[in-house]
C-alpha cells in the first residue's frame, strides 16, 4: 500500500495473494529503486516473497512493471472454506527457488536416494504453489499439505539486497519445506470450526535437509532491468560429504539457514545464518561468512564464525578503512558483534 506521507491518503494499492491460507505474509519491506527498462528509466518498487516471487511495480501509480497474469490455482476440500480461483503470478523475473512439489523435484542422484525420497513425500498430500491445506486423515489430506516453499520461505526477513549502480537485486533463499494440514476444533462454540496443525520440519532420506534436489539454499542475482535471473549459486557446502552422497564427488549444496545480504561496489556479503534462525531444523544453519563477486556470484573470500550470522550485515568507515559488521549466535551461543576489516 502506498499512502500520502502528510495526509494518509491512499495513493494505490496492490494485493500480492488472494484469501491467504499459506501464511505467505509479505516477509520483509519493500525496495525502492530506479531502473531502465526498454530504454526508460522507471522508479520501481521491489518485493521479494515468502513463495519466491518478486513483484516489480512502479511506485508511483502501483502498476506492474512487468506483465502478473491472474492464473487459476487448485482449490481445496475443507467444508465451509472458500478459495480464490487464482493468484497473480509474475511473468517476469522467474521465480528464484523451487515452487511446490512433483515427482521431478525428487532427490534423484541415485535410485536409492529417489525411491525413499518418493516414500516420504507419499505420506503427505502435494502438488504446484499454492497447493492448500486439506483435513487431515481424509484421502485427500493424507498427513498434511507439503508447503515448498515453506511458511519462512523462500526469501524471508533479510529480504534482498539492491544494486542502484547496475538494477540488480540479489536474493538470499532457502529450502526449507513445511507439512501443514487442517484439523477440527476442539472448542465446539468456535467460530473457527477447523484450526492449521503444523507437523514439524520436513527431513530427506537419512537426515538429509529434504527429499528434494538441492541446492537447499541459493543466492540468486536478478537483471531488474530486463527481468531475468543473471546467476545463481548455493550458499555454503552443505552436506555435500553426507554418507548418502557417498562417491558422487557433489558441488556445494546449500546449507539451509535464514540470513540476508549487502551489496558493495565488488562483491555481496551473505553469511549461512544462524542454528536458531527461525524455521531452520535442528542441526542445521552454518557458520561460514563470505563475500561474492556480484558479477558472477563467485566466492572471492570466506570465513568461519563463532556461530552462525542473525541480521542482516552493515557497512561503515573508520578513518578511511571499511569494514563489515555481523552479529552471530547461536543455539550454544550467546549473541555479539563481529567487526571485520577489508584490506
Amino acid at each position: 500500500m502506498c499512502l500520502d506521507a502528510k495526509t494518509g491518503k491512499r495513493v494505490w494499492h496492490f494485493q500480492t495473494l488472494h484469501h491467504g491460507l499459506w501464511d505467505y505474509d509479505l516477509p520483509a519491506a519493500p525496495i525502492l529503486g530506479d531502473i531502465r527498462v526498454n530504454g526508460r528509466t522507471v522508479k520501481a518498487l521491489v518485493q521479494v516473497t515468502k513463495q519466491a516471487y518478486t513483484f516489480v511495480l512502479d511506485r508511483t501509480n502501483g502498476k506492474p512493471i512487468f506483465p502478473i497474469e491472474e492464473r487459476p490455482v487448485p482449490k481445496g476440500e475443507v467444508p465451509g472454506e472458500w478459495y480464490s480461483p487464482t493468484q497473480p503470478i509474475p511473468t517476469k523475473p522467474p521465480a528464484f527457488d523451487q515452487q511446490g512439489v512433483s515427482d521431478k523435484d525428487l532427490l534423484d542422484y541415485t535410485p536409492e536416494l529417489k525411491a525413499e525420497a518418493k516414500k516420504i513425500v507419499d505420506q503427505f498430500n502435494y502438488g504446484p504453489v499454492y497447493t492448500p491445506p486439506e483435513v487431515v486423515g481424509t484421502p485427500k489430506g493424507k498427513n498434511g499439505t507439503i508447503y515448498l516453499p515453506g511458511t519462512n520461505g523462500g526469501a524471508d526477513w533479510g529480504g534482498a539486497a539492491f544494486d542502484p549502480e547496475t538494477g540488480i537485486l540479489y536474493i538470499p533463499s532457502t529450502h526449507m519445506p513445511d507439512i501443514v494440514g487442517l484439523v477440527k476444533s476442539e472448542h465446539p462454540e468456535s467460530n473457527m470450526p477447523w484450526v492449521k496443525r503444523a507437523a514439524g520440519k520436513m527431513l530427506g532420506p537419512q537426515g538429509l535437509p529434504d527429499p528434494f534436489k538441492p541446492p537447499y539454499a541459493r543466492l540468486t542475482a536478478i537483471d531488474l532491468n530486463k527481468g531475468e535471473i543473471l546467476w545463481q549459486v548455493a550458499n555454503g557446502d552443505g552436506l555435500r560429504n553426507h554418507p548418502a552422497f557417498k562417491g558422487l564427488n557433489l558441488p556445494p549444496i546449500g546449507t539451509p539457514g535464514r540470513n540476508a545480504a549487502i551489496v558493495t561496489k565488488t562483491l555481496v556479503f551473505m553469511g549461512e545464518g544462524s542454528d536458531s534462525g527461525v524455521g531452520v531444523p535442528m542441526g542445521f544453519g552454518g557458520k561460514m561468512f563470505r563475500a561474492f563477486d556480484k558479477k558472477t556470484g563467485k566466492i572471492v573470500w570466506e570465513t568461519e564464525l563463532p556461530a552462525g550470522v542473525s541480521n542482516s550485515p552493515m557497512t561503515y568507515m573508520v578513518n578511511g578503512k571499511q569494514y563489515i559488521l555481523v552479529a552471530v549466535s547461536g543455539r550454544q551461543f550467546p549473541g555479539e558483534y563481529v567487526a571485520l576489516a577489508i584490506p
